[in-house]
């Protein structure tokens, strides 16, 4: 009892010191750099490394374990053997926290001072405002409780089912470069088929891996053919709800006025530690209740032992899946399409927001930010820029997707899909850069930010660039607008150019001239 306590204790404090490391680990990615770009690379390579990680435990836990055993008749090896795992384990990882902790160091800038400090009513309050964050927690939290209880059972299910502890090794081996592949086509496969789809497409391959695992009796090869067909899809499952979540952020600034982008992704770590602990406990039970403790072999295992494990295994994990998919499709409602709605929304409120904000300028002669053909507002086919309810302006059909600071100023807006930005010089005349329309359902791809907000630039500096074709195979138009959003704060406006002049970038193209 006094071991089990001590135990019980010792498990728990490394448990929760582990949820503090993993949710610091994947929030630091902001902190170590402004570039988009860098930051981009620097969560592929962490998401490629976990990915190694987490797989490589599977492929050397059985041999480490018993290599270290002083008896080698148990499949899972005895307490010497386990005791060498865990020091091994134990060493690599403080090594490699020190590493992390010396060898980076967060980039200091302005732009992530912050006075506020946030309580846990706060807290509550954004999360209980942001039902589709909600919504998506449970359908994670019942997904991660059928995939986290099958994946722990298959070391038991190895070991005492089919009598081979080798094979999970030799599972976990395929896993390691499955799991690579099945990443590298996220992108395409969410862009072919949208997130939703994709994600029952998920559930579906999943639930008949199960039915495969579930069937495979003694055999070595359809047991892994089950296998790895629950487990194809669950990298690809993860990347749908963390995409979802990450778009909740600008669901959750439309419903409440402010943007909490760090608590609600802190919300994917929390789920998955409660729903991780849920299923631990889960399997240790089952394991008990099927007689799967020390001293036991596949030979020793009764046939209500068996019963009782396979449904464990696979009849609760399906339908931990089932109730998962449902709230998903019945209640997730944030679609990509759903998004770019709510991001334009954001955009119109804030240019809405500044547009009686008086410039202190009498006159503002502006340059365009690249070179192009020129276009009036009224040839626009948006009724919003046409309208000028954004500010009056011109458009540009571009020759190419370099976009340069028309003056020296700060950047007011950037939006996450870096499709258009928000400049404020020092006479406080605001000027939006949109490239294209309907561009935000892009999701950022084929744009490049340099700045970030609150960024300050110079007059010529290269702020975004964009990839024309992508806009134009997505059958968009690719017209860039230029309006100042507070030009209510002028009496006339006027094109410097004709209609339809070939311009290039810093051209002088319109100008504005204060009231009397």
């Amino acid at each position: 009892m006094v071991y089990l306590i001590i135990f019980g204790i010792v498990y728990l404090l490394m448990d929760v010191f582990y949820s503090f490391k993993d949710t610091g680990f994947w929030a630091m990615i902001p902190a170590l750099s402004l570039d988009s770009r860098e930051r981009e690379k620097t969560s592929t390579f962490a998401r490629v490394g976990s990915t190694i990680g987490a797989n490589l435990v599977g492929v050397i836990i059985t041999p480490i374990v018993l290599f270290f055993s002083s008896s080698k008749a148990n499949p899972n090896g005895d307490k010497q053997g386990w005791f060498f795992f865990a020091l091994i384990v134990a060493v690599i990882g403080i090594l490699t926290s020190i590493a992390v902790g010396l060898g980076t160091h967060e980039v200091k800038s302005a732009l992530r001072e912050s006075k506020e400090k946030t309580t846990l009513k706060q807290v509550f309050k954004v999360l209980g405002q942001n039902d589709q964050l909600l919504w998506l927690a449970f359908a994670y939290w019942f997904y991660g409780l059928g995939v986290n209880t099958l994946n722990a059972l298959q070391l038991y299910y190895f070991s005492y089912i089919l009598g081979d502890a080798h094979g999970y090794s030799l599972l976990y081996t395929i896993n390691t470069f499955v799991g690579l592949v099945s990443v590298s086509f996220f992108p395409s496969l969410a862009k072919k088929f949208n997130r939703k789809r994709l994600f029952y497409a998920c559930i579906g391959i999943m639930l008949l891996g199960i039915g495969i695992f579930s069937v495979a009796s003694g055999s070595l090869a359809l047991s892994l053919v089950g296998a790895e067909l629950f487990f194809i899809p669950q990298p690809l499952a993860f990347l749908v709800v963390l995409m979802i979540i990450s778009d909740a952020v600008e669901y959750g600034q439309l419903k409440t006025g402010h943007r909490d982008e760090a608590l609600t992704l802190s919300v994917r770590p929390l789920v998955d530690k409660l729903g991780g602990a849920l299923s631990n406990w889960f399997v240790s039970l089952i394991a008990v209740t099927a007689g799967m403790t020390t001293g036991a072999t596949a030979s020793t295992i009764t046939s209500h032992g068996r019963m009782v494990f396979k449904l464990a295994m696979f009849a609760f994990p399906a339908v931990m899946l089932l109730i998962a998919v449902t709230i998903f499709a019945k209640k997730v409602l944030l679609t990509e399409e759903k998004h770019a709605e709510i991001v334009d929304q954001l955009e119109a409120q804030f240019s809405q927001s500044h547009a009686e904000k008086p410039a202190q300028a009498e006159k503002f002669a502006l340059a365009s930010p690249l070179s192009g053909q020129l276009m009036t507002l009224d040839m626009l086919d948006d009724p919003v820029f046409a309208s000028r309810k954004l500010g009056d302006g011109f458009a540009l059909v571009p020759e190419d997707g370099k976009v340069y600071a028309p003056f020296a100023g700060t950047v007011r807006q950037l939006a996450k899909t870096r499709h258009s930005i928000v400049l404020e010089n020092e006479a406080g005349v605001l000027v939006l850069i949109h490239i294209g329309l309907g561009t935000v359902r892009l999701n950022g791809t084929g744009f490049v930010s340099y700045v970030e907000e609150g960024s300050k630039v110079e007059a010529g500096q290269e702020i975004l660039e964009f990839w024309d074709p992508v806009i134009k195979r997505a059958k968009l138009d690719d017209t860039v607008v230029v309006t100042v959003v507070n030009s209510k704060s002028f009496e006339a406006s006027r094109l410097l150019l004709p209609i339809g002049h070939s311009i290039k970038a810093l051209d002088n193209v319109f100008e504005l001239e204060g009231k009397k």
